[in-house]
């Protein structure tokens, strides 16, 4: 008899020690990853930073702040190989209710226009565009506007 051996993702406070494999993940997945430094600065100033697991696997992760009824989503990203499979809408949840918590009335992210798999994801949790900010985004040869989308919490 052989026992197969499954992890139950976890979310939890995102720690130094954890900056190694988050920005494996960043540099992976992004031609214009965040630095370590932004990590760092994030903890430091007390955002709402968090891990998602599965067993000693890094998954994903998420960068929140509130201030004055008012949540701004900084990043949320999952690892490529795990992509398309939930863990991206379990994070969003988990931010949404954070966010709540802190008494944000409302929710606020930016997106680049070409990702369409971010843009599909908060559109199913209806997220909507109310404003764009141009050149925001450094890219490939420029610079590429973001949307900026608000759900009310």
């Amino acid at each position: 008899m052989s026992a197969v051996l499954r992890y139950e993702p976890r979310l939890a406070p995102m720690r130094e020690a954890d900056l190694a494999g988050v920005l494996a993940i960043e540099n992976a997945i992004y031609s214009h990853p965040w630095t370590r430094g932004n990590f760092a600065d994030s903890l430091g100033a007390g955002y709402r930073c968090h891990t998602w697991t599965g067993g000693a696997e890094l998954i994903g992760y998420f960068i929140l702040t509130v201030a004055a009824g008012e949540g701004h989503l900084l990043n949320l990203s999952v690892a490529a190989r795990h992509q398309r499979q939930g863990h991206g809408s379990v994070l969003l949840a988990e931010a949404m209710r954070m966010a709540g918590t802190d008494g944000a009335r409302q929710l606020f992210l930016e997106v680049r226009p070409t990702n369409a798999g971010a843009k599909a994801l908060y559109d199913r949790f209806g997220f909507r565009q109310v404003a764009v900010r141009r050149d925001y985004y450094p890219a490939r040869g420029g610079r590429e506007d973001a949307l900026v989308l608000m759900r009310a919490l």
